[in-house]
């Protein structure tokens, strides 16, 4: 898990760009896709920050019939890797929420507080509430995390055509855990 960003400057700021398109297309979130506070503070507790890491992935949905028995996009869970300040990946996010380092520590999230993203047609700013499952290394006395800074992954724009079918589609952001 330390290999480093292949992407120079330039295309790294290409790849950005048509992620902020992608999310400006995007349709509206299905409801209960963020299971949270809506207007609460997203700042957590006074603790100490352990880490800020840049993240690159993807949200997943799947189709599934709502109460109306209706095909829409239903969140799935995330996948993304986050990257330090010199381009190492060091953390692999995904279902749960979970974040997992390359140590072997790990924490498992539930979203205590959202607000809208600063960018449009962007999945919310988050606050989290975590607990460890792992050993002992860099998560290992994680408390909360931020997820700030969205850009995209909202559900697909594409309407869904079958049940259990997945799409994805491609977020930015920046998470800050917090001792």
């Amino acid at each position: 898990m330390s290999k480093p960003i292949l992407k120079t400057g330039a295309s790294a700021l290409l790849a950005a760009a048509a992620m902020l398109a992608l999310g400006a297309c995007a349709m509206a979130p299905t409801a209960g896709a963020t299971p949270a506070v809506a207007g609460a503070s997203i700042e957590p507790p006074a603790g100490r920050q352990l880490a800020a890491l840049e993240a690159s992935g993807v949200q997943i949905y799947s189709c599934e019939f709502n109460a109306q028995h209706q095909l829409r996009w239903s969140f799935k869970r995330p996948s993304a890797m986050l990257y330090d300040a010199s381009g190492r990946e060091v953390v692999l996010h995904g279902a749960g929420p979970s974040w997992e380092a390359g140590d072997g520590s790990r924490v498992v999230g539930r979203v205590l507080a959202q607000k809208p993203s600063d960018t449009p047609g962007s999945i919310p700013q988050l606050l989290l509430e975590t607990h460890g499952t792992g050993g002992a290394g860099m998560l290992a006395e994680v408390r909360y995390v931020q997820r700030l800074n969205t850009v995209g992954g909202l559900a697909p724009s594409a309407p869904c055509a079958s049940e259990h079918q997945e799409g994805s589609t491609p977020y930015l952001a920046r998470y800050v855990f917090y001792r």
